[in-house]
């Protein structure tokens, strides 16, 4: 904040904060001159350099102001001082697509409107050789009106990106939201890849869950590369038909948005007959990968049941490889994938550490559901900045006396999860913990820096950073 009194060069009134990002923050802001209510995201110059994005910044910006329509997060302009890069941004007062879906999910034809304004959005960036990437429900914010943008073109790429086989090769994205062939790494069309991801957020929008889920990601990603999906007994025919074209694992063959435009539930919608909430709860039957709540046993914990309803999911050899942080192939994604997490391992029984859960639960003022294959869920009572928080605690048994632990953040704002973990979740494990698995990355990733640090002394002394 360049000001004392909060005032970004004298033309811009900031407020609260929206959110936090790799390189920087977003807060909401009003212009002093017009009285627009924008978004301005706040980049830091010095983190941008140290991890060398300086082009993938340069890019979304470049990106951004090519795209105007009405269904994408229009950029105003942009400004720097001598550390910060500011973007000036449209204010989608909705805030996400992902905590309307966080709630259940939606109606036919609610969902309906959404894919048809992304589809178009979609359209508007593919035909201005712009390519997402990263097409996921926390990338699409809602205007007051309820209308969809499309946000977060960080990880985009332009036509120019390909190489000579006419292909893009940068392996990015969301790993429950990426198509197979990005996976593969064997390069890909850059617009067919961001068809699958549209595929990907019109099946949640109308399941309320993840096609394809697993907690152990290599296979995830097999079940991605195969395309093993099931349809809810809800999805009308249409839908369904729609869907199997779009999820189609050999992208050669993989819908067009053209193709997808002449579909009739595309154009028409479904036969509504009457007026319904937008959002349902999960209370229908479903295949065994739903996430709602409809198999959870007691909200509160009874005493005397502490081991009964909580069996913790055995894991061999191969789970194992696939979440050490040696083999952890997230780190090609999102960064905020990965922060949503943390592992930690214990040498002490399931019940011990359910126990440990339990009393955390209280301590914060949280109730906490117990559910299959050693799930447990915290949910805070009050409404925060994103919703309701809510927290996962996935246990897995590697021997009886050797687990993992994955917490993650199922709902609410992330900064209020991160000080959660940071502050009370781990200080209250800390007698349990044999290791915390980010410790354990950190500590290689600080060896690496130095090693890094001592060679570049060593061979180039006296060199400064470029300026940018």
């Amino acid at each position: 904040m360049e000001s004392k009194s909060n005032v970004l060069m004298q033309r811009y009134e900031l407020g609260r904060l929206l959110g936090q990002g790799t390189f920087g923050k977003v807060y909401y802001a009003r212009s002093a001159i017009t009285n627009q209510s924008v978004a301005i995201k706040m980049i830091d110059k010095d983190k941008v350099m140290k991890t060398g994005q300086t082009e993938q910044i340069k890019r979304e910006i470049s990106v951004m102001r090519l795209a105007r329509h009405p269904n994408v997060i229009q950029l105003f302009e942009v400004m720097a001082s001598k550390s910060k890069i500011y973007f000036v941004m449209e204010y989608a007062k909705g805030g996400e697509l992902f905590n309307k879906v966080a709630k259940g999910k939606l109606k036919e034809e609610v969902a309906h409107k959404y894919f048809k304004q992304l589809i178009n959005a979609v359209d508007y960036c593919h035909g201005r050789g712009v390519y997402h990437r990263d097409i996921k429900p926390e990338n699409i914010l809602l205007d007051e009106n309820g209308n969809l943008k499309v946000s977060d073109f960080g990880l985009s790429a332009l036509a120019e990106s390909k190489r000579q086989d006419g292909l893009l090769h940068t392996p990015c994205g969301t790993p429950a939201y990426v198509a197979p062939e990005v996976i593969k790494r064997k390069g890909y069309d850059g617009a067919k890849a961001d068809i699958w991801s549209s595929g990907i957020v019109l099946f949640v929008l109308l399941a309320g869950y993840l096609p394809f889920h697993d907690p152990n990601l290599i296979e995830m990603y097999r079940k991605i590369s195969k395309a093993e999906l099931k349809y809810p007994s809800w999805f009308p025919p249409e839908v369904c038909e729609l869907l199997s074209k779009m999820l189609d694992p050999n992208p050669d063959t993989r819908i067009s948005i053209a193709n997808i435009r002449e579909y009739g539930w595309f154009k028409k919608g479904p036969n509504t007959k009457s007026k319904r909430p937008e959002v349902e709860n999960n209370t229908d039957s479903s295949s065994s990968t739903s996430h709602s709540d409809q198999n959870d046993e007691t909200d509160g914990v009874a005493p005397d049941a502490k081991d009964e309803s909580v069996v913790p999911t055995s894991i061999n050899a191969f789970d194992i490889i696939s979440l050490s942080a040696g083999f952890d192939l997230s780190r090609f994604f999102d960064e905020s994938f990965q922060k949503r997490e943390a592992r930690f391992s214990s040498r002490l029984p399931a019940s011990v550490i359910i126990s440990k859960l339990e009393d955390i639960a209280k301590q914060l003022r949280m109730k906490i559901k117990k559910k299959a294959a050693g799930l447990l869920k915290l949910e805070g009572f009050d409404e925060g900045r994103k919703g309701v928080l809510s927290i996962d605690a996935e246990i897995f048994e590697v021997t009886p006396l050797f687990h993992l632990v994955e917490v993650k953040k199922s709902n609410g704002d992330t900064l209020e999860y991160q000080k959660i973990l940071k502050e009370d979740i781990r200080p209250a494990l800390q007698d349990i913990v044999w290791v915390w698995q980010s410790d354990q990355q950190l500590q290689s990733q600080q060896s690496e820096q130095q090693l890094q640090v001592d060679d570049q002394q060593q061979q180039q002394p006296g060199i400064t950073p470029p300026q940018f």
